[in-house]
């Protein structure tokens, strides 16, 4: 099946459009087109109205022998919609508008006909004066006169109007420069308060902004002082305790029961927890005790007796550790034998 909307035509090779037959149209020939009514007419066999806009299916023909600067002048058809007589008018490029020609009257054209009796005056005194210099001094002359009269008579009617009107134009003037005074004076006036108060809540807000700001420095000052304990080391916060007794008994059980917590779970600096391996406790070094030399013989056997004995005393009481930190209770049994058996 073909297509319904075909763009192409289908030329075969013997096609000749020399042999295409040329329609002879005359050339006042008729088309009918659609327009409105151009302006405002009546009717001149039944009188009625045709008001501007209304639609019409018109015939349009072009007026044979009739151009203006090369453009053509259409000349159109309508009828009318009460008696159906036949109405013409044709365009008018010279004015930019369309002339009545036929069939009815044009309606309201009281500035038009002003507009051309003007032009009429103005082209018919041109005319005068182009042939005739004495026709152009009078028509000077009578300009001149004719001003004058017309700054006569205005001068006579403002006249009037005072001595009627009987104003007091110095003291308007007198009036309106002192209130303008008085104006200037409030805006300055009203200009000065404004200023005053925007300065003087400026100077409110500085002194807040000052105040707050000392205030937090002395707040930021004592939080400093009471946060920051006297530590030596870091590892000092581990091992120090602060004092409970200036405390009230609520604070002294709230910081044992902290304590409490602490070491059930870290536990405590001498436990076998992850906190006791970071202090090391020093080692003290080993101490050997020498043995006493034999005392002489002039010295009696009591006061040997006795310093042995206070010797002996005071080396029970002291045990002497190694380097492996084991007591050395065997030595010290051993350097007391030997001493008593040396007194003996």
């Amino acid at each position: 099946m073909s297509e319904r909307k075909v763009l192409n035509k289908y030329y075969p090779p013997d096609f000749d459009p020399c042999k295409i037959p040329k329609l002879k149209l005359p050339k006042d020939r008729q088309y009918v087109v659609r327009l409105m009514a151009p302006f405002n007419m009546r009717c001149k066999t039944c009188g009625e109205y045709i008001y501007k806009g209304k639609k019409f299916n018109a015939r349009k023909e072009t007026v044979m022998n009739e151009l203006y600067m090369g453009l053509p002048i259409f000349r159109f058809y309508i009828k009318c919609t009460r008696c159906l007589a036949e109405i013409t008018f044709k365009t008018d490029p010279e004015n930019t508008d369309y002339a009545m020609e036929h069939g009815a009257t044009r309606n309201f054209q009281a500035e038009k006909l002003l507009e051309e009796e003007e032009k009429r005056i103005v082209q018919d005194r041109e005319e005068e004066e182009l042939n005739n210099p004495m026709k152009v001094l009078e028509n000077r002359t009578k300009d001149s006169k004719m001003e004058m009269e017309v700054l006569e008579n205005l001068q006579e009617l403002k006249e009037l109007n005072q001595r009627q009107a009987q104003v007091d134009f110095e003291g308007m003037i007198d009036r309106y420069s002192d209130f303008e005074k008085r104006e200037k004076e409030r805006e300055k006036e009203e200009d000065e308060r404004e200023t005053k108060e925007m300065l003087d809540r400026a100077l409110v807000k500085r002194l807040r902004d000052s105040d707050s700001d000392s205030e937090k420095e002395e707040e930021d000052s004592s939080g400093s002082q009471a946060k920051k304990p006297s530590t030596d080391k870091p590892t000092d916060i581990l091992t120090t305790l602060k004092p409970t007794e200036a405390l009230g008994s609520s604070a002294g059980g709230v910081k044992k029961a902290k304590v409490e917590t602490w070491e059930r779970s870290v536990g405590t600096l001498g436990g076998k927890g992850a906190l006791g391996l970071l202090v090391v406790r020093k080692k003290p070094a080993a101490t050997f005790l020498k043995p006493r030399p034999v005392a002489a013989a002039s010295v009696p056997t009591s006061q040997t007796d006795s310093k042995s004995s206070t010797t002996d005393s005071k080396n029970a009481s002291k045990p002497v550790t190694t380097q492996n930190g084991s007591s050395s209770l065997s030595l010290l049994g051993a350097y007391s034998d030997s001493d008593s058996n040396d007194s003996e």
